[in-house]
């Protein structure tokens, strides 16, 4: 396998056909080394969400390859990107996604049911991955209306991480949050992505929470503009438009 996690190989993606068809993305090409922190903003309507389904394998491309930890996803019958979905990606959204009548503990157990862990295991599991991300214990039995938004969104990060996924999906993550908590999570993202080499992929119209990454990609009209790294030895920035 290469070094990539994700590479992106001239990828085009219209949605229907005739005059009345629309090209989200057009002719993208990007690769997203194992272990970067990879930001992709945008205004609204620019391909973010678009790059984002075809990543997690949940749209497959009018053009080009999409592949995905070496894999080509066009290549993956739909039981098989939904394995790779599920054993090697997380995902953490805006709206959180929470089961409201599950407990937070029983929130983040959940997806290790699909990969047969006994119940026991899973609970244990799960116990311990909400206090990795800084969910106090005596909070692990609540629902999550009983919490608050920075408690539910660390609670959805823990599920998202408890299969120890290779790549984390992160689409919008703050957008519901305060300034100060939205930082408190991108900060536990940046801690994950250096203590774990966990890959990051943000997405995100929030110019401040996209320079948190290593790298930003910017899109527009489905096509990248302009690529920047962060500050540092041997980094800087380049423009991808006059």
């Amino acid at each position: 396998m290469s070094g990539d996690a994700i590479r992106l190989e001239s990828v085009t993606m219209r949605y229907g056909e005739g005059a009345g068809a629309t090209t989200a993305l057009r002719d993208v090409s990007l690769g997203v080394p194992l272990g970067e922190f990879l930001s992709i903003t945008g205004t609204s309507g620019a391909g973010k969400s678009t790059l984002l389904s075809l990543v997690a394998g949940l749209d497959v491309p009018s053009g080009g390859r999409v592949s995905v930890l070496g894999q080509n996803l066009a290549e993956l019958t739909d039981d098989e990107r939904s394995d790779l979905r599920l054993q090697h990606m997380g995902f953490i959204f805006q709206a959180f996604n929470l089961f409201p009548t599950f407990t937070a503990e029983e929130n983040v157990a959940w997806p290790l049911g699909f990969l047969r862990i006994k119940r026991s295991e899973a609970r244990e599991r799960a116990a311990e991955m909400l206090e990795r991300v800084a969910v106090a214990r005596d909070r692990h039995g609540r629902l999550p209306g009983e919490l608050s938004g920075g408690e539910q969104q660390r609670i959805a990060i823990a599920r998202a991480l408890v299969t120890e996924p290779q790549l984390l999906l992160a689409d919008e993550p703050t957008g519901n949050l305060d300034s100060r908590t939205g930082q408190a999570i991108l900060d536990l993202l940046l801690r994950l992505n250096s203590d774990q080499r966990l890959t990051v992929l943000l997405v995100t119209h929030n110019l401040l929470a996209a320079a948190q990454g290593q790298r930003t990609v910017e899109l527009r009209d489905g096509g990248i503009v302009r690529e920047a790294r962060a500050e540092g030895p041997g980094m800087g920035s380049r423009s991808l438009q006059p």
